[in-house]
């Protein structure tokens, strides 16, 4: 095996594993991965900036999933528009306060806005919040789903153009 193979494959096993651990950036980790893999094949312009390319547009999808996701349970579970901004504005403020944050930061998003600017019951507020929660778990799927597929298309394309 290649050395820019071996070195996409272990970003993308730390990749895979830091999907379970939020304070981990999991997504860069892999897309940086494979950019260094590519640089380290002799970067050619025809063939790796189109890999690249869609690299990147597979990997802005999953880290926006998580948010997404969060958003979309809140809104599945009667949560109000204003319940899904909590949730989302909630999932970014998370993202500052540690690897907690980003559990509890959209859930908490999401109730104080039913709670507050939504005014709705607690009752209403909670069920909204298991939305999130739910959407919260969707996502992290989703983003694992994601992650597989970029090892994919990455080993595949090292594979094909290294012999690996």
């Amino acid at each position: 095996m290649s050395m820019p193979f071996l070195i996409f494959l272990a970003a993308w096993i730390i990749g895979l594993i830091g999907t379970f651990v939020p304070v981990l950036p999991s997504t860069l980790v892999i897309f940086a991965g494979a950019a260094v893999a590519a640089l380290l094949d002799g970067f050619q312009a025809g063939r790796d900036l189109p890999f690249l390319l869609v690299f990147l547009i597979i990997a802005v999808a999953a880290m926006l999933v998580d948010n997404l996701a969060s958003a979309w349970g809140a809104r599945r579970y009667g949560g109000s528009r204003q319940a899904a901004w909590g949730a989302l504005i909630g999932g970014i403020a998370g993202i500052f306060l540690g690897p907690l944050g980003l559990i509890v930061g959209p859930l908490l998003g999401a109730l104080l806005a039913e709670l507050l600017v939504a005014r709705r019951p607690m009752p209403e507020a909670v069920r909204s919040t298991w939305g999130t929660m739910v959407g919260l778990l969707t996502g992290l799927g989703a983003k694992f789903a994601l992650h597989l597929l970029l090892g994919a298309y990455g080993l595949w394309h090292l594979w094909r153009y290294t012999g690996a």
